[in-house]
């Protein structure tokens, strides 16, 4: 059975998406010598990265290893990695990570340099093909704001475009809601870590 082609969006589906919002024509290829497209594709972009930098269900991973190099026992910091600690329940608080100098920093110890591998929690930063639909759909409607903004300037389309991206992102956070399996009592890689009262709990202060 043939799939739809149309059911992944690509970065130039976003622009002429945009490009439509603000009255331009669409274009058939990403000619970032046209300034118009030009713009248009640097505001996804970075609207991405800001929306993607949020962590959510599907960018986040728990307790991802970290292995230092065998002979200087740096880590070097993967590039599409937009957030990182160390996992507090396989660390506890030995460590306090950073991104510096394009390693992994330690502002603890005052060292880039580790004696075992670090389990980590990530937030990694995704091509906008590879986003879920709903993700999409938000930072699309989201930079068709800012476009709006940067090349119409009008009010009124301000506006519409505005009621635009609050619906898209109220569907984003449906998303990650049914995609995170949330409870009042929260979940940590899929299992419940409710813990019922214990009385001795009260003593400690």
């Amino acid at each position: 059975m043939p799939f739809p082609t149309y059911a992944v969006s690509t970065e130039l589906d976003a622009v002429n998406q945009i490009l439509s919002s603000v009255g331009q024509a669409p274009v058939t290829t990403l000619d970032l010598q046209n300034p118009e497209v030009a713009i248009v594709l640097n505001t996804i972009r970075e609207v991405s990265r800001q929306v993607q930098a949020e962590g959510w269900t599907f960018n986040t991973e728990r307790s991802y290893e970290l292995t230092p190099d065998a002979v200087t026992k740096e880590i070097s910091f993967p590039p599409n990695i937009l957030q990182i600690d160390t996992n507090v329940y396989d660390h506890k608080s030995d460590y306090d990570v950073i991104r510096r100098n394009g390693k992994v920093y330690d502002r603890l110890n005052h060292t880039y340099e580790f004696e075992e591998p670090l389990k980590c929690d990530v937030v990694w930063m995704f091509d906008f093909t590879d986003l879920p639909p709903a993700i999409q759909a938000y930072i699309t409607a989201r930079a068709a704001r800012m476009c709006s903004v940067k090349m119409v300037g009008d009010r009124e389309l301000n506006a519409l475009l505005q009621e635009q991206e609050l619906l898209t992102r109220a569907a984003a956070i449906e998303y990650e809601c049914n995609q995170g399996d949330y409870s009042m009592h929260g979940f940590r890689d899929g299992q419940n870590y409710y813990h019922s009262y214990q009385p001795f709990m009260a003593l400690i202060r």
